[in-house]
This record gives structure tokens, C-alpha cells and sequence, in this order.
């Protein structure tokens, strides 16, 4: 029987070299990395290095300007409409998903598998479906970037560690020579250095930003701020001086160009309207329409490091144009507009969509 043929995205990080040496024992394994820009030069470096190491080809897949126009460019858009945006979710979809698998088929690949910590498995209703699942240890789980990609992405996708812990994946990699010396793991955004996005969006010519005024809950000018673009909601530090107890940005007022702060109970909102959304189990849609599903079966992440918050109610189609209304049992704290809903029924992930 022939062996597939399996593209690994080579990030030069310890998870997706771990991948390669896994899945060297059972298909024909081959390395492709995207080439995103001058920041990924030693990423790629890397991967060209593990492959070498692993004795299997690599290819290198120039994304540069399909990143910057997809990706960078949106990023600094969102910021720019007082929206905080989560470009890895979008990259997953367009980029990783999108383009790179397209380029590793046209290499001869069967599938492509990352280093991602998520797991899929067949739907038993239809077996045409596959779910996708988070993954079996909950501190690594990565499914809240994935729940963008379709059935036709998911049906091409392999991925290794998602019943592996982080330190399977280190031994592993220390014991084969799959790693790096004084190595770093990187969980910020690639193209931003040091995470510091201010920075980064005051040095971009596609940056548009204008000084206006700090007011508070009742309206009175605490002071001016540098450009709605350096805030979001919940951030403390940067504000203004001499409060004599914490304050919080908990609007963004872009008609008026002002940002109001008020007390950390401000922050609290117990519902939500979700827009872009996308269903990655189109029977969910049927079953909480006829009532199968309640509601109470739901959990809802309003950001990647989120507690899945448990749901009182939620409306499909109740406020129009394909959104989504959703009411927490709890109140949620800084509930942000421009971040990923991601919705979830015990370990599966149903889909979701963008907070408006």
C-alpha cells in the first residue's frame, strides 16, 4: 500500500520538528516552510537546518506579499477602527491553511500536519465530517486559533501532538537533536518584534491616528490620549496620573476620538453580539434550531487565554445579517471588540466568529 505523502510546515520550532520525526516512521515526509518576510529569515533558517538533520527535503514558499496584504494589513486596519484584532486566527485560515497547503499539494503532498495542539477525529453521523477537537492536555490547547478552517481544510490536515504534553514534545526533541541551542518558545505575534505593537503600528505608513480626550463614566476630561489605535479595552497602564483608585479603558469611542475609563466592575457585560461567524459543524446549526442543543451544553472563550464561560442563551440570526447573540450566566470581563469568539461544546469546537 502506498505511503502519503505529508508536507510538514517547518516553523524551525521544537512542536513541528517533533511532527517531522513522528511522522517519518509511517508516511513519506518532506519540510515546507513560508517565507512571511525580513522577521522570519531565521525561522527558516531553522527549518532548513532540522530538515537537513531529519535527511528529507525542504522547500521554502515566498508568502511575503500575500502576508502583508492578508494579514499585516487588516491588523493595522482593525487597530485603526478602535477594534482589537487576532491575526493567528486569520493567518491559520488564509495563510498556513490557505496558501501553504495549496503550495505543499501542488509539491505531491497528501496532507499537511503542523505542530499545532488540537486533535480531529471522523464524525460518526456523517462520515464525511470531521471534528475538531481541543486538545487532550488543556494548558497547550491551540483549538481557539483553528475553529476558522472549513471541512475541505480540516479533511487535508494532520495533527501529531494533539494528545502529547509539552514536555512529550521536549524529550522527544532533546533526545533527537530537533532542537536549538538556548532555544526560545515564541507565543507573541510573529511580525510585531517584542510584542510591542504600539511600536509597531507608530512606525507603519499605514498608520492613521490623532490625539483626542480621556474622559470618565460621567463625561469629565481626564486627559488626552496618544491615538485610539494604542488602546484596548481592559488596559490599565498608560492612562492618566494621580487616580486615587485603578481605572480601566472600558469604551472606545471612535465617532467622539475618546477613550473613557472607569472602575474594574465597569468591565464586567454578561452578553455579546457575534459577527463573521462560522460553523465548522453545520449539524450544530440544525440541532440548536429544533432544540437539541441547549444552551446549557454551550461553553464560549472570548480570547485565547479565556475560561470557556458557560452560556444562558444563545440567538442565531436575532439581530440580523447572519450575527449571533450570546448571554453568559456570569458576567465577562473586558469583552473586546475585534477578538475571536470561539464556541465550544465539551472538547468540540463549533465554530465561531468576531466580537462587534
Amino acid at each position: 500500500m502506498r505511503k502519503n505523502n505529508v508536507a510538514v510546515a517547518m516553523s524551525g520550532g521544537i512542536d513541528s520538528s517533533v511532527v517531522a520525526f513522528l511522522l517519518q516512521k509511517k508516511h513519506q515526509v518532506f519540510g515546507i516552510t513560508m517565507y512571511l518576510g525580513s522577521f522570519h529569515k531565521q525561522a527558516v533558517s531553522r527549518a532548513k537546518t532540522i530538515c537537513q538533520r531529519l535527511k528529507i527535503s525542504h522547500y521554502v514558499i515566498n508568502l511575503e506579499k500575500e502576508f502583508q496584504k492578508e494579514i499585516i494589513n487588516p491588523f493595522i486596519s482593525e487597530y485603526y477602527h478602535s477594534r482589537t484584532p487576532n491575526p493567528c486566527i486569520l493567518c491559520n485560515q488564509k495563510i498556513k491553511f490557505g496558501h501553504l497547503l495549496e503550495a505543499a499539494q501542488e509539491l505531491g503532498a497528501d496532507y499537511l500536519a503542523t505542530g499545532h495542539y488540537a486533535r480531529l477525529r471522523r464524525e460518526i453521523r456523517n462520515p464525511k465530517s470531521e471534528i475538531l477537537n481541543m486538545a487532550k492536555y488543556k494548558n497547550r490547547d491551540q483549538s481557539y486559533f483553528l475553529y476558522r478552517l472549513s471541512q475541505k481544510q480540516l479533511k487535508k490536515i494532520i495533527f501529531p501532538l494533539g494528545n502529547m504534553s509539552k514536555k512529550q514534545v521536549q524529550k522527544i526533541a532533546q533526545q533527537n537533536n530537533l532542537y536549538f541551542k538556548n532555544q526560545k518558545e515564541s507565543r507573541e505575534i510573529c511580525f510585531i518584534p517584542d510584542n510591542d505593537y504600539r511600536k509597531f503600528l507608530e512606525n507603519d505608513s499605514l498608520s492613521r491616528y490623532k490625539e483626542g480626550l480621556i474622559k470618565d463614566l460621567k463625561g469629565d476630561v481626564l486627559g488626552q490620549h496618544k491615538g485610539l489605535s494604542f488602546y484596548t479595552i481592559g488596559q490599565r497602564k498608560g492612562l492618566v496620573s494621580g487616580s486615587k483608585s485603578p481605572l480601566y479603558v472600558v469604551q472606545i469611542d471612535k465617532k467622539k476620538n475618546t477613550i473613557v475609563l472607569g472602575p474594574e466592575k465597569s468591565l464586567y457585560q454578561k452578553q455579546l453580539i457575534v459577527k463573521n461567524i462560522t460553523w465548522i459543524d453545520k449539524q450544530f446549526l440544525i440541532e440548536i434550531k429544533n432544540g437539541s442543543i441547549k444552551a446549557k451544553d454551550i461553553t464560549v472563550k472570548i480570547r485565547y487565554r479565556h475560561k470557556p464561560a458557560k452560556i444562558s442563551k444563545i440567538i442565531l440570526d436575532e439581530v440580523g445579517h447572519g450575527q449571533v447573540k450570546i448571554e453568559f450566566k456570569k458576567a465577562q470581563r473586558a469583552i473586546t471588540p475585534g477578538q475571536s469568539v470561539v464556541i465550544y461544546k465539551g472538547e468540540q469546537v463549533l465554530g465561531g466568529g468576531i466580537i462587534k
